[in-house]
């Protein structure tokens, strides 16, 4: 049999194993028309995708005149989470592959998100994955620097015993992508559609090394890597 060609894969978690964004840019857009911000679900996801939302906050101020506060932060946390607890879905393939992969690896699978930790965990709970991780699941917001920036895929790769430059990372934005190619990872873009998803050309150009559109191919596409997209 050939040998698997990674020691480890890193996943980013929302629109890699979870289809939350259009919940959480739904819920972003209702929260910014409140402060006087008209944006539509569309526009919030164009500029919001991958990124804290507290990061944003000099756009936010600009667009509506008023400072973003943390009790701000937390209600709309709070107004997601309620949102996501009602209505979240796995992306489809999702928790096969994972579960696939976490056969092939003896468990050497993670998490690596920009998200907060809190969410994180639910949503995989959720989705019936979160015991596949064995507790490897990392969020950028408790490292000095989130994406773009590669700190929590380095976390999760040491976590794991694993090389960052042995890893795949599994990413879907522009972003994250990037991050993953700054720890040196393998990155393989996710793109199913232009909705809620960075585009092929736009994770290639960030440093993807292949894109592909079905979770259920993963498992066999790592498996079958040599280098050549």
């Amino acid at each position: 049999m050939t040998p698997f060609p990674f020691d480890a894969v890193l996943f980013d978690c929302d629109g890699v194993l979870v289809d939350s964004e259009p919940i959480v840019n739904r819920v972003l857009a209702e929260m910014l028309g409140e402060l006087g911000w008209a944006i539509s679900v569309a526009e919030t996801t164009r500029l919001f995708i991958g990124k804290m939302v507290r990061d944003e906050a000099a756009l936010i101020e600009q667009r509506t005149g008023v400072r973003l506060t943390q009790a701000w932060l937390e209600q709309f946390r709070a107004r997601r989470n309620r949102a996501l607890e009602r209505e979240l879905a796995e992306i489809a393939g999702a928790p096969m592959a994972v579960r696939a992969l976490q056969r092939m690896l003896d468990g050497r699978i993670a998490v690596a998100s920009g998200a907060d930790l809190a969410k994180v965990k639910m949503q995989l709970a959720k989705i019936g994955i979160l015991d596949c991780f064995g507790g490897h699941v990392f969020s950028g917001q408790d490292l000095p620097c989130s994406k773009p920036h590669p700190d929590v895929y380095l976390a999760a790769a040491a976590a794991l015993g694993a090389d960052p430059t042995r890893c795949a990372v599994i990413e879907d934005t522009v972003i994250g992508t990037m991050a993953g190619v700054a720890a040196g990872a393998t990155v393989f873009g996710y793109s199913p559609n232009p909705v809620g998803h960075a585009g092929s050309a736009d994770l290639r150009r960030a440093g993807a090394v292949h894109v592909f559109r079905d979770m259920a191919e993963l498992p066999s596409l790592l498996a079958g890597w040599t280098g050549v997209s």
